[in-house]
């Protein structure tokens, strides 16, 4: 199953250390898991966005390493992939860029064909480079998006909305960011999505740096010890009790001032729900816990 991972620290640029870079074996055992593709989304201090992926498992790939402990950004968006739809192809791997926002989702739908129909009618057809779900429903929000003056939080309620009624939907699980905000979905119930709020301030700061790992995501970093941010992953990252599951249908926003807002726009349930049986074979591998 692919993994997710969203962290926004404010107004502050922090560096962070994702995949396990600094466990060689524990990183060896995520991207062999999840062995095709990896890619980390970031923003200069422009707020330019910033990817740095390839079709590879993370292990693979020591450029995309150094990169991805190196970098410095107020929001990150990371992204390994379990492919289901699209070949093992750059274009294909998370995260996806679109008007200077950064996308990265898990889950499965389909009936693409008539979403690109949809797409075309929009307009936006031309933003999807590859073959994958994830790509055209990104497409889907920035054209939803571009319809409400630049409202990302309206244009993610309005393309979801869409799909959750007119095509057949597993998961819809995603994150998506700017360089000052931050919005993260879980719908419907096929997938879990956690978030942590953590501050510092309303407890003792470690003394050693922030380690918050698992067998598939690591992030270490002594700045995020002592500074509050939010996080967001496909499990919780250590035993911090704080980590709670987001409900079914949350959409949860949080701002440059780190406020965090949920929301619950959507039905309990699409109009077109699927089942892990009933996908396609390789579908259906990759959305396995």
């Amino acid at each position: 199953m692919c993994r997710l991972f969203g962290l926004h620290a404010g107004s502050l640029p922090v560096r962070a250390t994702f995949w396990l870079l600094d466990a060689p074996d524990s990183l060896a055992d995520q991207s062999r898991r999840e062995p095709d593709g990896a890619g980390i989304g970031t923003f200069d201090a422009d707020g330019k966005a910033r990817i740095a992926k390839q079709p590879l498992a993370a292990w693979q790939d020591h450029a995309f390493a150094r990169e991805a402990r190196d970098v410095k950004s107020t929001t990150f968006l990371a992204h390994v992939r379990y492919a289901s739809i699209g070949a093992h192809t750059l274009v294909n791997t998370h995260p996806f860029e679109q008007d200077g926002r950064l996308f990265a989702h898990n889950g499965a739908f389909g009936d693409l064909e008539r979403l690109d129909h949809h797409l075309a009618d929009l307009g936006v057809a031309v933003l999807v480079q590859g073959q994958t779900d994830s790509e055209r429903l990104f497409a889907l929000i920035t054209a939803e998006s571009r319809l409400t003056g630049g409202d990302v939080g309206d244009g993610i309620v309005r393309a979801i909305a869409w799909v959750a009624k007119e095509l057949p939907v597993f998961s819809l699980n995603l994150i998506m960011t700017t360089a000052t905000d931050l919005w993260a979905l879980r719908y419907p119930a096929a997938h879990e999505l956690y978030i942590l709020e953590r501050d510092p301030a309303v407890a003792p700061a470690p003394a050693a740096p922030l380690d918050a790992r698992s067998h598939r995501i690591h992030s270490r970093s002594t700045e995020l010890a002592y500074n509050p941010h939010v996080l967001f992953g496909t499990e919780p990252m250590d035993h911090n009790p704080a980590w709670r599951p987001m409900a079914p249908g949350e959409l949860v926003h949080v701002d440059p001032f780190l406020t965090v807002t949920a929301t619950f726009p959507f039905p309990d349930a699409p109009a077109h729900p699927l089942a892990l049986a009933d996908l396609e074979p390789n579908e259906a591998a990759s959305q396995k816990p």
